[in-house]
């Protein structure tokens, strides 16, 4: 699959097989093949991947505030690998289900010290 980063890639929405969001391609990781030829490996989403392609204070700024919101920083990035890619057309479209993939650290620290903490919230259908 041949894209062009900037314009089919970076900022897509990354959608599941079941068509729900799991975030945006924020950066993406590169490797080499045998000959010599550099491909996408993986898709990097997250506020530590987006604040590193932004850079400068604004970079910072995201990293050090997604740290707050985590147990353990630095928060890393959600790493999709490239492999789990269906197509790319107005989204990043998966093969894989959201449950398949790992949890987003942020969003992991928010559910048990936000959501859960709401009453009723764990009679919520999902």
């Amino acid at each position: 699959m041949r894209i062009q980063l900037s314009q089919q890639l970076l900022d897509r929405q990354i959608v599941d097989r079941d068509g729900r969001l799991v975030g945006k391609v924020d950066d993406v990781e590169f490797a080499v093949d045998a000959d010599g030829v550099p491909y996408v490996q993986t898709l990097l989403t997250g506020e530590r991947a987006l604040g590193q392609r932004v850079g400068g204070r604004l970079g910072r700024l995201l990293v050090s505030l997604a740290d707050r919101f985590v147990d353990d920083p630095p928060v890393p990035p959600l790493r999709i690998p490239f492999s789990l890619v269906d197509r790319v057309d107005s989204a990043v479209r998966l093969t894989a289900a959201t449950g398949d993939l790992p949890p987003a650290p942020m969003e992991e620290w928010l559910r048990r010290h936000l959501i859960e903490r709401i009453p009723g919230a764990g009679r919520a259908s999902g």
